[in-house]
């Protein structure tokens, strides 16, 4: 057998596209179940882990309430008189704690300084301790009830949470502070024993955003360790951010996992129930197996049942071939053959025309974007170096002026933490578009920082007094154009600005300039904003000394 020639032989391809589709038609059938299969068992999945999630969160939080409403009660009838009486105070905790031991630690009184005045159980190593730094009694001496952050305990040295409520006369004035400790892994409170672990390695965490902390999990290395970086795992940073759900995502240990979260009310903390996709999804493996089985099998019958029709088929055609062949070894008669051929140089010329022009768009693209801010799209540090050089170039030539107002925002942070940097980059866009509409088309317009824009004044009068009366009264409208209410997300925000104005001619250099707009600017923001501050010789002088 020539095997050449049956490589080249058209049934050949034929059967070995005919095998490729069936092989590719499998695939895709068992991609669709499996991801079908995936996406109906994993919401499944995710709707069982929420579920667990917040019967584990409720639990939590009344646990939490429990220790709170006990310790606001005995807060409420510690007699005042008891404060100068150490001994006696630690009789009547005694008393309270033996009715209801929820403190597993212990409870503590202290001072309005601070100070450890009694306690029960006694322990020796906190008398006379300044608790004065902890937060749970700076929030109590303010009046309020408060639950501490999660702590490596001074005098159990073992995790604890502690927990303090206001000890008030009958002039509403606080006297002294009850403090409450209960170890994270008492029986029955925080800690998560092994049998509460879903499946095999799957498990449950309690985490505190505020203070990014692992307050208890089932696997105990990972108590009062801090929680992952930011974008370490995106699910994670959802749920620090307030998102309570369920979702798929990759933990900081590279492991992908079905979690769901849970808000414990009381604390602002929630509960992560988790699970490996691996270990919850080992039904799609299963089946991705069975149909990878009975591909083989397939293949093989096909490969039989078309190898016999083609070999029917293309009998013919196999034997017009025999005789081509023949008259080219001269054994034949020579005969006009047909041979078809479909030309493909046109269709790929085509394509490569439409290619280069779609290249050449996203070139000029690419330039656009390297010369703007891609939120505003305003000229960026770049774009305004090279306006500013020739700016200076023709205030040489003309012996004009020119003027830099270098602009930063006063309340803009404000606006971006509390709102979100949606509406910090709502905000930034409308004061792009007033300020553009303030300065003329000649003049130049640029966003050089995160809540900071230059404008550049071209061809002011050449006095010196003349051109600085113009640029003032630029700057002026810019603070009223920039402090003037807009809507965001709903409400009426103002966002000042300080404004650095600095003059110069074709001598300064570039950078002299920028730097004493800055110095001028900080002048500005240092008098209390919403305000601008000419360049005075000093900043120019400072310039020069910054090296410019």
């Amino acid at each position: 057998m020539n095997f050449q020639r049956v490589a080249n032989s058209l049934a050949t391809r034929i059967i070995l596209l005919g095998i490729a589709f069936v092989v590719l038609g499998t695939a895709v059938r068992a991609y669709v179940l499996t991801q079908y299969l995936r996406e109906d068992i994993s919401s499944v999945m995710a709707s069982q882990q929420l579920t667990l999630a917040n019967y584990v969160a409720r639990d939590v939080d009344h646990k939490l309430l429990e220790r709170k409403n006990l310790l606001a009660r005995i807060a409420a009838t510690l007699p005042p008189d008891l404060l100068n009486q150490p001994a006696a105070l630690r009789e009547w905790l005694s008393l309270r704690y033996g009715l209801q031991p929820l403190f597993t630690e212990g409870l503590f009184v202290t001072t309005t300084a601070g100070q450890s005045l009694a306690d029960f159980p006694q322990q020796p190593e906190r008398e006379g301790v300044d608790y004065a730094d902890r937060d749970y009694i700076r929030t109590a001496l303010k009046g309020e009830l408060a639950v501490g952050s999660p702590v490596m305990g001074r005098v159990a040295k073992k995790p604890v949470l502690p927990m303090a409520a206001p000890i008030k006369g009958a002039d509403g004035q606080v006297l002294a502070v009850l403090a409450g400790i209960t170890a994270l892994d008492a029986p029955g409170f925080l800690s998560f024993a092994p049998q509460d672990r879903i499946g095999e390695v799957g498990g449950f965490l309690l985490v505190s955003p505020r203070d990014r902390l692992f307050v208890a999990s089932t696997d105990p290395g990972m108590v009062l360790k801090p929680t992952p970086a930011d974008g370490v795992n995106t699910l994670h940073d959802r749920a620090m951010r307030g998102y309570r759900g369920s979702g798929i995502t990759v933990n900081a240990r590279g492991v992908e996992e079905i979690s769901a979260m849970a808000s414990v009310p009381s604390t602002g903390w929630f509960v992560v129930a988790r699970i490996p996709t691996s270990e919850a999804l080992a039904v799609v493996t299963r089946v991705q197996s069975f149909v990878a089985r009975n591909s083989v099998w397939a293949v093989l019958i096909f490969l039989l049942g078309t190898t016999g029709a083609l070999v029917y088929v293309f009998r013919p055609l196999l034997h017009a071939a025999d005789h081509a062949d023949r008259m080219t070894r001269g054994e034949a008669p020579l005969e006009p053959l047909v041979v078809v051929r479909q030309d493909e140089v046109g269709h790929l010329t085509e394509a490569f025309n439409r290619l280069l022009a779609k290249l050449q768009d996203s070139q000029s693209e690419m330039v656009h974007m390297a010369h703007h801010d891609v939120l505003t799209g305003l000229p960026n540090r770049a774009l305004l170096a090279d306006r500013l050089t020739q700016a200076l170039a023709r205030a040489a030539r003309n012996g004009t002026r020119i003027a830099l107002l270098y602009i930063d925002l006063d309340r803009f942070k404000p606006v971006n933490d509390s709102l979100g940097h949606e509406a910090g980059d709502a905000a930034l866009v409308e004061i792009a578009r007033r300020l553009a509409a303030i300065v003329r088309e000649a003049d130049t317009l640029a966003r050089v920082g995160g809540d900071e824009f230059i404008v550049l004044l071209h061809d002011l009068d050449p006095a010196s007094a003349e051109a600085e009366k113009g640029a003032c009264a630029v700057a002026s409208k810019c603070l009223d154009a920039i402090e003037a209410p807009m809507a965001i997300q709903g409400g009426q925000h103002s966002i000042g600005a300080s404004i650095g104005v600095a003059i110069g001619d074709g001598q300064m250099s570039s950078h002299a300039l920028q730097i004493a707009a800055d110095s001028a600017m900080y002048r500005a923001k240092q008098a209390g904003g919403q305000q601008f501050a000419v360049a005075v010789a000093g900043d120019y002088q400072e310039s020069i000394q910054t090296g410019s």
